[in-house]
């Protein structure tokens, strides 16, 4: 059960990170722009992997009581995946900050 919220979120975080590599694919002319979008999507990946591990681990698991085990003992699932996604769209965002101030930057020519 330790990775279902990866499992389920997992598709729409994979669907994410192709929109974003593919709004960028005509600016990306140079190599470092390249390097730049794939270092993006890899580290919002791992950003969200690890940090849905870590909130999986900050859950406390409820006791069994006579009746069955307390309600909320879902949030054993969804925190992870806000987690995860809260991870992910705060490395994108960044990401997409960065790659508007790349645009935007003209080359600097020699001053005469």
């Amino acid at each position: 059960m330790r990775y279902l919220s990866l499992l389920l979120l997992g598709p729409w975080l994979f669907l994410l990170a192709w929109v974003y590599w593919a709004a960028w694919k005509r600016s990306r002319t140079q190599l470092q722009h390249k390097v730049y979008d794939l270092a993006v999507v890899i580290i919002a990946l791992v950003a969200a992997y690890a940090f849905a591990l870590g909130g999986y681990d900050q859950i406390a698991v409820q006791n069994v009581g006579n009746f069955g085990r307390e309600s909320g003992s879902i949030w054993k699932q969804v925190m992870p995946a806000l987690y995860g996604y809260g991870a992910f769209a705060a490395v994108m965002i960044v990401g997409i900050a960065g790659r508007v101030l790349f645009r935007s930057r003209k080359p600097q020519g020699p001053r005469h």
